[in-house]
């Protein structure tokens, strides 16, 4: 017996030092791919070629083969086509590999590329527009949407705002900063900050809206601007009265469209430009020149502020949280793990059965940006990021294709961002705000 035991352990001690040796004698190195559309935004016209470029560099110290597959799917995983090709990849060497995928009608398609390689396997994702102007979603509009907003800023209007303006010091020698207070809907106190250059009298006006709990701060790296920037109800200063947690915010009260909490929001960021166009000549402000501005959820504010109040001369948003939201739902549930903010509302149906994805999709109609776009009337500038999972683009771009014709409108695409925007395109929109406000250079 034990014979038996002293043989079947060094039998172990054996195969054990024989993976050893063979992890030992794997090759080292790494691979790295990039991938260059034939398109600098990844954007390509309708029926047109898609295609790219690999520039594939190894640092393994062997040479390796095997197989690049290639395909595209539309923007909710359908497969559409596919296609492979044999690798050859010599030790320490570079290669490049050209992909041309079948033109594709208007749409925001996937294209995958899997190198399954003798000692590496690795794919890459990226997202391409095809004629993103003629993406074309259906509208689902509630028929007394426009009777719902008219009556409550009707509503709004009999509020006392109770402005109260402090001015606080400033680190910044060539701007004031003030804190804001003011009465909104429901009564409730929400606060903001204002900057506005020390030199010089009359600016034009950046009303800032906020992204997704994103504490506001006073702005300081706009100088040819007073910046206006507000925190509404549940967000950064104006959690007094209303404070739910940030997993919560988006489906506070959501099952009654009357409470929800964006009802509150939307009209706290009308009482912020109300706040700017009753403040112009006590704070040096040009409210003939004012736009409105956000990112994420502050994209979706700043589109219903544009909308619901001519007063505003120009809007400005980047990936834009909530849009064409039926097309959004069911985007954010066709991922292998369904997407933020769906999976929020999905969590909360789940939790209340009698709240159906069709009873969330009736409420959240009156609140939709793409019910609000076709009302606004001023110059637009939208930007998105081919790779944003929380704002799909065919969402975005679904929405941006529904402002009413003679708008002046224009946007531009970060085809290697998710939910951000690179540095050319803020470059973009400060110009542009330039331009649109007649700010001085």
């Amino acid at each position: 017996m034990l014979r038996i035991i002293t043989l079947m352990s060094c039998l172990a001690t054996l195969l054990f030092a024989g993976q050893v040796h063979a992890q030992d004698d794997d090759p080292k190195g790494e691979i790295t791919i990039d991938a260059i559309p034939g398109k600098k935004t990844a954007t390509y016209g309708d029926g047109s070629g898609i295609s790219w470029k690999l520039k594939v560099k190894s640092t393994y110290n062997v040479r390796q083969d095997g197989k690049l597959n290639y395909e595209i799917l539309t923007d909710d995983w359908k497969k559409v086509w596919s296609g492979s090709a044999n690798v050859r990849l010599g030790k320490n060497a570079s290669k490049n590999f050209s992909v041309r995928f079948p033109g594709q009608k208007a749409g925001i398609y996937r294209v995958h590329f899997s190198f399954n390689l003798s000692y590496y396997d690795d794919t890459v994702r990226r997202v391409v527009a095809v004629d993103p102007e003629k993406i074309h979603t259906e509208l689902h509009k509630p028929e007394d949407f426009a009777e719902f907003w008219n009556k409550s800023k009707e509503q709004l209007a009999k509020i006392n705002p109770d402005y109260k303006i402090s001015e606080v010091q400033s680190r910044d020698k060539d701007l004031r900063t003030y804190k804001v207070e003011m009465r909104s809907w429901n009564n409730v106190r929400i606060r903001g900050w204002l900057t506005v250059p020390t030199q010089g009298r009359n600016w034009p006006v950046i009303y800032k809206l906020p992204g997704y709990n994103i504490p506001m701060r006073p702005e300081t790296d706009k100088p040819d601007f007073a910046v206006f920037s507000i925190d509404v109800r549940g967000n950064g200063m104006s959690r007094d009265v209303i404070a739910p947690e940030a997993d919560r915010y988006n489906v506070a009260n959501i099952d009654n469209k009357e409470l929800y909490i964006y009802h509150g929001v939307y009209m706290d960021c009308l009482r912020g430009l109300d706040f700017i166009m009753s403040q112009g000549k006590n704070l040096s402000l040009n409210t003939n020149h004012v736009a409105v501005l956000g990112g994420s959820q502050g994209a979706t504010l700043a589109i219903v502020v544009a909308a619901l109040d001519k007063r505003v001369t120009a809007c400005t948003f980047e990936l834009p949280l909530y849009a064409d939201m039926h097309d959004a739902y069911a985007i954010g549930t066709s991922f292998p793990k369904t997407t933020w903010p769906v999976n929020r509302f999905q969590d909360y149906i789940k939790a209340h059965r009698t709240f159906t994805p069709e009873r969330f999709l009736s409420v959240w109609d009156y609140y939709d940006p793409q019910n609000f776009i076709g009302l606004i009337n001023c110059p637009v500038l939208m930007g998105v990021g081919l790779l944003d999972e929380f704002c799909p683009p065919r969402c975005s771009f679904g929405m941006y294709n529904k402002i009413a014709s003679g708008v002046q409108k224009e946007y531009r695409v970060a085809p290697d961002k998710a939910h951000e925007m690179n540095f050319d395109y803020f470059m973009f929109q400060l110009l542009w705000l330039k331009e649109s406000l007649r700010a001085p250079n």
